[in-house]
């Protein structure tokens, strides 16, 4: 029984502090995106705070514009890790080996706002509910996995950079969710943001942030900032790496429709019909196609996290969702609000890649509880999509490369391939081209692989419907 239902409006100052706790429960796994993105990209530090807070900006707009006319559902939107993949893809692809940060940024808007007229279309076409009998479990459970087994290289490597501050981020990460949430409704809650904060303040006590860097940062950065369309340039466009940026749409929205059910639930709101969820899908689009113009180096995304607080907290109103919205806007228009989140160690970010990334990969996995696993049809393609989902792009970068990185790409992320590892331009010209670095941009996305080989099998291999899931 909820306390304020999806229509009902409490007191405003009641909603507003009901909205900030929507926003606590989406900032510790938010502040993250923008994090690795600048940091693929070579972002200087100033930057980087400009994006933290362009990210919060966006994904307040995002929020009231889903709740307002989009499914008017309590959901909040913000930045997805299933643009990850595709993100790292893009950036270290070989088209772009050498170029600047800001072009980089512009060709990953580029791909988004492709990407996001794609999503417009399925859902305000209502397309979405035919393609969704194309989708099943088989399909999107290597699909959700390969999202968070993409940073592997990253989550252990990045922690190390400093053992004691990474290893107190974990290990409070472990205790905050798995112990302390189940006597704590406090921990339950918020856990990511909660073992960042442990980490962090125990970081500034033993001198393990420079802080003169980060003063440098802040004073550098003004205090209101409206982020605004063309910030980093014009966007440039690629076919290449808007195909390739599909991969992380098509994750997206798949999780998206799960979360439409599961927030309407917690809210003692009816089941979304087909009409609903199109109309959400096709207004996350249009998020994207904000996210895009203005920036973020991300799309937007339905966050489970606060479908899991709304049943927590038994209030399930679109109003308090819309507050979380608006303080969304308020801080990240707040230049220096951004900087100070530029000087989180990357052994803390590291920490909770083990732990969020991790998690991504199981809730991919449980989907396969509806599958049939005693069926040797079944046991086929979802090896079959997971192996080539980590060995082909394996082969697309070039392989394992020990050796360091090179000048001009950022610690800790592999260098990108030196020339496409298929190439037929020297028989088909600039159409051989094209075709090679769209085919090379998907092979190097791991989740891309996986869902269209499950897609493919599970659709051309008879199996029944039961079996399938």
């Amino acid at each position: 029984m909820v306390v304020y239902g999806i229509d009902d409006k409490p007191p405003l100052i009641e909603s507003i502090f009901l909205g900030f706790q929507h926003y606590l429960t989406m900032f510790g796994a938010t502040i993250i995106i923008p994090i690795v993105t600048a940091g693929a990209l070579g972002m200087p530090a100033h930057e980087q705070g400009m994006l933290i807070s362009t990210m919060f900006f966006v994904s307040g707009i995002c929020t009231l514009l889903q709740t307002t006319w989009g499914n008017r559902l309590p959901i909040v939107q913000g930045g997805t890790f299933s643009f990850l993949p595709p993100m790292f893809a893009i950036v270290f692809s070989a088209a772009l080996s050498g170029a600047g940060w800001e072009m980089k940024m512009q060709y990953l808007q580029g791909a988004i706002i492709i990407g996001s007229f794609v999503e417009i279309a399925l859902g305000f076409s209502g397309a979405i509910g035919y393609l969704k009998r194309y989708l099943g479990p088989i399909t999107i459970a290597p699909t959700i996995a390969l999202i968070g087994l993409a940073l592997y290289a990253l989550g252990w490597p990045w922690l190390m950079t400093d053992i004691y501050i990474g290893g107190i981020a974990l290990l409070a990460l472990i205790i905050y969710s798995q112990f302390l949430s189940r006597k704590y409704r406090l921990f339950l809650l918020f856990p990511v943001i909660l073992s960042i904060f442990t980490a962090w303040v125990i970081a500034f006590a033993t001198g393990r942030v420079d802080t003169e860097a980060l003063r440098a940062t802040i004073d550098a950065s003004p205090w209101i900032r409206i982020p605004y369309p063309g910030q980093w340039g014009m966007p440039q466009f690629k076919a290449a790496f808007a195909v390739g940026m599909l991969a992380g749409y098509l994750a997206s929205i798949v999780e998206s429709v799960g979360d439409y059910y599961a927030c309407a639930r917690m809210a003692g709101a009816p089941v979304p019909g087909a009409k609903r969820i199109s109309r959400g899908i096709g207004m996350e689009g249009v998020g994207c196609l904000i996210a895009g113009l203005i920036g973020t180096g991300n799309g937007t995304t339905s966050y489970s996290e606060n479908i899991g607080a709304i049943g927590i907290t038994r209030v399930g109103s679109r109003y308090v969702v819309q507050m979380g919205g608006i303080i969304m806007l308020i801080l990240g228009a707040f230049g220096k609000f951004g900087a100070f989140f530029t000087g989180l160690p990357t052994a803390i970010v590291g920490a909770m890649f083990c732990g969020l990334f991790g998690m991504i990969a199981s809730v991919g996995l449980s989907n396969l509880q509806f599958v049939d696993l005693n069926d040797s049809r079944n046991l086929f393609i979802i090896g079959f999509a997971f192996f080539m989902g980590l060995s082909v792009p394996f082969w697309a970068k070039g392989g394992w490369i020990f050796a360091d990185a090179g000048a001009g790409y950022p610690e800790g992320f592999l260098p990108p391939t030196v020339q496409l590892p298929i190439n037929w331009e020297a028989s088909a010209g600039i159409v051989g081209r094209t075709l090679a670095e769209i085919l090379t941009t998907i092979a190097a996305t791991g989740m891309a692989v996986a869902a269209i080989i499950g897609a493919v099998l599970d659709n051309i291999i008879p199996g029944t419907r039961e079996s399938r899931g």
